[in-house]
C-alpha cells in the first residue's frame, strides 16, 4: 500500500487549521496549569520530606543514645568513638547510623568533658550526639524547635544541663545553655 505524504499546513482547509491552533493552545494552557500546580505542591512536598527526616533523626539519635547507655553499663566507661559501640557483641546498635538531616551524615559528638582550646574532641568520652543541621524544626523535641539543639545523650542530666553536655561548638559560640527546669521569674508566696 503506497504511503501518503502529510499535507502542508497551507494546503489544509481553513477550519482544519483553526482546529490545530485550538488544540495547541489547549495543550499549552494545560502545561501552564500543571506547572502552577507543581509550584504549589513543591513546598508541601519539601515539608513532608523534612518531617520524615526529623522523625528518622529522632529514631536514630535515640538509638545511638541507648547504645551508649548500654555500653556504659557494660564497660563502666563511655566510648571514645562510635565505632567502639559497633564492635560490642552481641550488638547494641543495629548499624552506625548517619545524621539524616545533613548531606554528609556526620554527627556533632557530645563529649563528657569539654574539648581543649583547639576544639579537638578526638579521644574524649562520647556521651551523645546532635545534628549539625541548622534548620528550624517542624517537630518540637525536648521543648526545642531548632534541630541542632536536639541532643541525644546517654545521661540527660550530665553536668546539670537537662538534655546534654557541652560541645566544642557550644564553647566557641559562647552559647548559654539554660536549665529548662529553672523558672524565669520568681513568684512571691502569700
Amino acid at each position: 500500500m503506497p504511503r501518503r505524504s502529510a499535507q502542508p499546513v497551507a494546503a489544509l482547509p481553513a477550519g482544519r487549521r483553526r482546529q490545530r491552533g485550538f488544540t495547541m493552545a489547549l495543550a499549552l494552557a494545560m502545561i501552564v496549569v500543571m506547572g502552577i500546580m507543581l509550584m504549589k505542591a513543591g513546598p508541601l512536598l519539601s515539608a513532608q520530606v523534612q518531617r520524615a527526616n526529623e522523625s528518622e533523626l529522632i529514631f536514630r539519635g535515640e538509638a545511638i543514645a541507648e547504645a551508649i547507655r548500654v555500653y556504659f553499663a557494660k564497660f563502666h566507661k563511655y566510648p571514645t568513638d562510635l565505632d567502639e559501640v559497633m564492635k560490642v557483641r552481641p550488638r547494641i546498635l543495629r548499624q552506625k547510623y548517619t545524621d539524616p538531616m545533613t548531606p554528609g551524615g556526620d554527627w556533632e559528638l557530645i563529649t563528657q568533658v569539654q574539648a581543649g582550646a583547639s576544639g579537638n574532641t578526638e579521644g574524649l568520652p562520647i556521651v551523645g550526639v546532635r545534628s549539625r543541621c541548622t534548620k528550624d524544626a517542624i517537630h518540637i523535641y525536648q521543648h526545642k524547635t531548632l534541630v541542632s539543639e536536639w541532643t541525644f545523650t546517654a545521661d540527660p542530666n550530665l553536668l546539670g544541663l537537662g538534655g546534654g553536655g557541652l560541645t566544642a561548638d557550644d564553647v566557641a559560640r559562647g552559647k548559654k545553655l539554660l536549665d529548662p527546669n529553672a523558672s524565669t521569674a520568681a513568684s512571691p508566696k502569700k
